[in-house]
């Protein structure tokens, strides 16, 4: 932009500005948001980010910095004038080299040489709507809400009596609603006509199973039976335990293997949540067999595809260990999902939780459409990386055993009716030939 006259002498005015002068005019009011970053101290508790927005704090208005330090973020509240001083102390002391800063009317920049030159633009616009001062306290809405007791959450340890999340086990409490969030996307395709079988493979120690019996049946009302399936004999007899303690009586938790379960006929929904590597295939692959309408998995561990990958051309990144355990992580979840679509499935691969709870964060959604999509493009991939999953092999197996269905079918239907050339309608005696 050219700026003339009184224009270019305000900008000039305004980009040739102290850093206490721009602090000054940039921390008012009028504030959206500030981020400190260029980080320069090799200390390792040194934060690596600060962002900096107004709260509303019993009632005053105050400048909260979030630092992230690692994986970890840490708060700290600052009056107007200690936030200034934070700031410029930052930026002078070599701690960080860049500010940016959102306003309603104008945004600005700061950068800070290695020699400690310090260089300030401004920017001004068009005024925004009005900054929205969030109150520090404010709860997110949750599907099950704290404060509000849940017996099974008690009794696993999550919440006290009166509701109130216990610390350490708050990340788990947040996880079970997240999880519940999906539940929530995909109650259009559970039929409430008729009772829904839902199968949990791997349950464990069953916070979500108990999580998606209290939501689905207590508080949506849907006609459900819920089995969770887990190879610990201990940990199966506690879950059938506290079921029978809140009277949930079709909620059963049985001991067995993914692999050999045989104790259903149809399957509404299959969960399965962080199945080690080839136990998420074997549970799609049933989930498959079952014709489920809805598909939940969290994979972990995906080791297969890694022992397998070959690829000339991506032969310069693979030689690194660490980064060919990644890809063929990515790439295993990728395959199974698009697995799923040529199954006819409409699939989606979802963040779970925040990363820094578990890498494990990945989640495979897929509801049955019946359409089906052609496979060849994934089937030219999977050839060009030397690299096929279990779930594949399944795949293809299935594939093949109901062509081998479908011609059998035939062959009786064919050999019924060429037994002979004519039926008959016994009691009246009329006979129709074959032909006709």
């Amino acid at each position: 932009m050219v700026y003339t006259g009184a224009l270019q002498r305000d900008y000039e005015r305004l980009n040739m500005m102290t850093l206490q002068e721009f602090l000054e005019k940039q921390f008012d009011e009028n504030l959206m948001l500030a981020v400190l970053s260029g980080q320069r101290s090799k200390e390792k508790e040194a934060p690596s980010k600060v962002r900096i927005r107004q709260i509303e704090l019993k009632g005053s208005v105050c400048y909260q910095a979030s630092s992230t330090v690692g994986t970890k973020v840490l708060h700290s509240n600052y009056s107007r004038e200690e936030v200034i001083a934070y700031v410029e102390q930052s930026l002078q002391e070599g701690g960080f080299s860049q500010l940016q800063v959102q306003g309603r009317c104008k945004d600005g920049s700061v950068l800070v040489s290695k020699k400690g030159k310090v260089t300030v633009k401004v920017k001004e616009h068009q005024a925004k709507e009005p900054v929205q001062i969030l109150a520090h306290n404010r709860v997110k809405q949750y599907i099950l809400k704290e404060g509000t007791p849940v017996p099974f959450l008690v009794d696993l340890g999550v919440m006290n009596k009166e509701g109130k999340i216990h610390r350490p086990a708050y990340d788990k409490f947040k996880q079970i609603n997240r999880f519940l969030e999906f539940i929530e996307d995909i109650l259009p395709a559970l039929s409430r006509e008729r009772e829904v079988t839902i199968l949990d493979f791997g349950c464990g120690k069953s916070y979500l199973t108990f999580a998606m019996y209290y939501y689905l049946k207590e508080l949506k009302k849907y006609d459900v039976h819920i089995i969770g399936l887990d190879l610990k004999e201990d940990v199966i007899r506690k879950c059938n335990g506290l079921a029978e303690k809140y009277g949930y009586e079709k909620l059963h938790f049985l001991c067995g293997d993914i692999a050999e379960y045989e104790g259903v006929q149809k399957v509404d929904m299959v969960v399965t949540l962080h199945a080690c590597d080839k136990a998420t295939d074997y549970a799609l692959a049933k989930a498959v067999e079952w014709d489920a309408q809805v598909i939940l998995s969290v994979p972990c561990c995906q080791h297969e595809l890694n022992d397998q990958i070959q690829n000339k051309l991506l032969s310069p990144v693979l030689k690194y260990g660490l980064l060919k355990e990644r890809m063929s992580a990515l790439l295993t979840d990728g395959i199974r999902a698009e697995l799923l679509e040529s199954k006819g499935y409409s699939t989606q691969i979802l963040e779970f939780i925040d990363m820094e709870h578990t890498p494990k964060n990945l989640l495979i959604r897929a509801v049955k459409t019946d359409r089906p999509r052609s496979g060849e493009a994934l089937k030219e991939m999977t050839d060009a990386i030397h690299g096929h999953l279990t779930l594949e092999n399944f795949s293809i197996r299935m594939d093949l055993m109901r062509r081998r269905e479908y011609e059998n079918h035939n062959k009786i239907f064919e050999k019924v009716f060429n037994t002979s050339d004519r039926v008959c309608n016994g009691s009246s005696g009329n006979c129709f030939s074959h032909e006709q």
